[in-house]
């Protein structure tokens, strides 16, 4: 009977395939091929810049705002993030995708061209405004031109497009930056941009339901975004300079996002109430604690390992490529099964922490960075997709946009926080090459702790107990 059930259950499955469409069939080819060629720019620019980074704030005098290098791209894309959201719902994805897509470009040219630190970190500032219009307009675009049931193997596709710059990001970066100088890195990319462009141009301008009718840029939502974008700013700054000055703006800072966050996130998200909000605050987290100890991994390998740039950077593609592992089986899992994974995800990313932490103690490889990350990236690659697929789920069409950005929003404030909160431990006990591992493994044990409490609040985002 075992084998007859099997037999039905795959004669089922070859039906479907044959009547229903798939992501890279004709109705969706072009425009899956543009979404993911987008991603695919993005993911080497993260890789690659990532490598540089530790050389670029050192040639620019820098080495003390290198966290802000980071998280100032994240400050700007919260605004553009909440602004895209409300641009998408009320007039279509098309403009905020392709105008971010220009204004990245331009940041990495900015960022490629700077002849010192701040000049650098508006760059950057620049970047996070084109990658925030495009990363939720892609979501938009996710949930209005596929149906349900291929919406998961499109966010697949988002983390197999990392796969490629894993493997040639680091060592590329690493030998541009040893060879040909760390502005290379910056400047390469952004002739690249035109192809997705005009990938996706066609098809979007077909796309139904460019805009909801009778909707609304909600202008009180744009404004708490301001304010807390401000507040993101004055927060870093505040961090990296811990004199009266900055003291006062670390507490004004604080004071302006705790009024103007909840705005912008669904109610009852910092309580991890079940459901949406439980969704939207697990992005938060997971991000914050993965990446803030992903920024500071390639400078703590550099310092304290001895590295090169592209040794350094090549710890980091194993966790890329496992990323598309964690993804392509979230895909596949059933409906059920989604919420599971996000726990699982943060146990992953505990362990990738732990990995890093290991490597701080006397004696111990460098390697064990590598093996840590691996598991790190399939648990974000896991958890990532799966709370993607989760928040279009329990989205309507016409709130598709804003729930989307409130997701990216949660993602960039938990790390905008994180790093912000690594930067400024950095920048106050910081000590120079070789001798700063007490101060990484401060922030490493933090971020594990932010990680495992994600751990207790992932079961939430079941809207039930069942």
């Amino acid at each position: 009977m075992t084998a007859v059930g099997e037999s039905k259950r795959a004669r089922r499955r070859a039906e479907k395939s044959d009547t229903e469409p798939g992501v890279l069939t004709r109705p969706y080819l072009h425009l899956t091929l543009g979404i993911v060629s987008v991603v695919l720019l993005i993911a080497f620019e993260a890789m690659a810049v990532g490598t540089a980074m530790p050389v670029a704030v050192k040639e620019l005098h820098g080495v003390p705002l290198y966290a802000l290098a980071f998280s100032a791209f994240f400050t700007t894309s919260l605004l553009a993030m909440v602004f895209s959201g409300e641009w998408c719902d009320a007039r279509g994805p098309r403009l905020p995708l392709f105008g971010g897509i220009g204004a990245f470009a331009l940041g990495l040219v900015l960022a490629g061209t700077a002849q010192s630190m701040w000049p650098f970190i508006l760059g950057r500032a620049v970047q996070g405004l084109g990658g925030g219009l495009v990363i939720v307009s892609l979501y938009v675009v996710v949930g209005r031109a596929y149906p349900s049931d291929l919406r998961p193997r499109v966010f697949s596709a988002f983390s197999a497009a990392w796969v490629l710059p894993s493997i040639v990001g680091p060592p590329v970066s690493g030998l541009v930056t040893d060879h040909l100088g760390w502005r290379w890195v910056f400047l390469a990319i952004p002739v690249l941009v035109a192809l997705p462009i005009a990938m996706m141009m066609p098809q979007i301008k077909r796309m139904k339901g460019e805009s909801v009718p009778g909707a609304r840029m909600n202008r009180r939502r744009i404004g708490a975004a301001v304010g807390a974008s401000v507040g993101a700013g004055m927060l870093q700054y505040g961090g990296q300079h811990l004199n009266v000055v900055g003291v006062v703006l670390l507490v004004v800072g604080l004071a302006c996002m705790a009024m103007t966050v909840p705005r912008l996130l669904p109610k009852g998200t910092l309580r991890a109430e079940r459901g949406l909000p439980a969704v939207i605050l697990s992005r938060g987290v997971i991000a914050g604690s993965f990446f803030a100890v992903e920024s500071f991994v390639p400078l703590m390998l550099i310092s304290e390992h001895g590295l090169s740039p592209t040794q350094a950077g090549l710890t980091l593609t194993a966790g890329a490529l496992s990323w598309s592992m964690g993804s392509w089986y979230q895909g596949r899992a059933s409906r059920t099964r989604r919420p599971r994974l996000v726990r699982v995800g943060f146990l992953l990313v505990a362990v990738a922490i732990g990995g890093a932490l290991l490597a701080l103690v006397p004696g111990m490889p460098a390697w064990t960075v590598t093996v840590g990350w691996f598991f790190g990236g399939a648990g974000m690659g896991m958890a990532i997709s799966a709370v993607s697929v989760l928040t279009l789920d329990l989205s309507t069409p016409e709130d598709s946009g804003t729930n989307s950005s409130s997701l990216q929003v949660a993602d960039s404030l938990g790390t905008i926080v994180m790093v912000g909160l690594g930067g400024a431990i950095f920048a106050a006990l910081h000590e120079g090459t070789g001798r700063d591992s007490g101060v990484f493994t401060l922030i490493f044990a933090i971020m594990l702790g932010v990680a495992l409490l994600g751990a207790l609040i992932a079961p939430r985002v079941r809207k039930t107990d069942v």
